[in-house]
């Protein structure tokens, strides 16, 4: 499946909860695009206790994700069959114990597309919960200059779940992405790696986007990264708190709410095939 290009393996383990641990030690394999299925990640939809499901993440290098906050959309198409929209799970993110995500109300059936609203929960900009060591005392991270390789960036640091590090160019089409962004990525004042979001501002209601994944490199969209993008712009005043995101896979709405500071992320939810391995 895949969210605007960003391209997951997802595992129905809910009758068989034994294959997880296997599938986990196999995530490398499993996302090989020459040698295995291909794909940005592995999702793993497991039973869940006090939520319908709960899901586990792994990155392509076989490093795990803290969860996305167990609101990826991907999940809403696969099982949303089961009437369930109930999200959740018992695992930690960090130190956070996460609860269950809201019912939402957008759920248009396009064939095998769909469009799905979701909420994000409330962006962290608190440096020891990004986690950063960059900027000083417990304020939020904005504008923060650091230097990588032989230049100087200014980036503005949040988290929504997952630590992101944003940072505004001028023409993100020819940026060096690949050269910059395993050095932000692994860089000291990230503790736990970082995703780092190269943004070009267009007006006050759009940007353009790119994004180097911790433990995949350049994918083609992060949900969680436009989410963390926008809340950035919006920091920064660079645009208001409603943006459109236009990411090399396609396009997402993202809203910061105002009225319960939670992040609203509208976008598509694709089914690309079902097989065994």
């Amino acid at each position: 499946m895949h969210g605007t290009g960003n391209d997951f393996v997802v595992i129905d383990c809910l009758s068989a909860e034994a294959i997880a641990d296997e599938a986990a030690s196999r995530a490398s394999e499993l996302c090989n695009r020459h040698f295995g299925i291909g794909g940005d990640g592995i999702i793993l939809v497991l039973p869940g206790k006090d939520t319908a499901f709960q899901m586990r993440m792994y990155n392509p290098d076989g490093s795990e994700a803290e969860m996305w906050r167990q609101r990826h959309p991907l999940l809403r198409q696969v099982f949303g069959r089961q009437r369930s929209y109930e999200w959740g799970s018992e695992r930690s993110c960090g130190n956070r114990r996460r609860g269950p995500c809201r019912k939402m109300p957008s759920w248009d059936l396009m064939g095998r597309s769909q469009s799905v609203r979701v909420d994000m929960g409330e962006p962290v900009l608190e440096p020891s919960r990004v986690p950063t060591t960059l900027g000083s005392g417990s304020g939020p991270v904005i504008d923060e200059p650091l230097t990588v390789g032989d230049r100087t960036l200014r980036f503005t640091l949040v988290s929504m779940g997952n630590p992101h590090a944003v940072t505004f160019v001028e023409n993100v089409r020819d940026f060096p992405v690949h050269e910059i962004g395993p050095l932000v990525e692994k860089h000291p004042v990230f503790p736990r790696r970082t995703n780092t979001e190269f943004i070009e501002v267009l007006n006050d209601h759009e940007i353009n986007f790119r994004v180097w994944e911790r433990g995949a490199a350049e994918t083609l969209a992060c949900g969680t990264g436009a989410c963390a993008s926008a809340v950035a712009a919006a920091l920064n005043k660079r645009t208001g708190r409603q943006v459109l995101v236009h990411l090399p896979g396609g396009d997402l709405d993202i809203d910061w709410s105002e009225v319960d500071n939670h992040v609203y992320m509208t976008g598509p939810a694709v089914e690309v095939f079902e097989g065994e391995i």
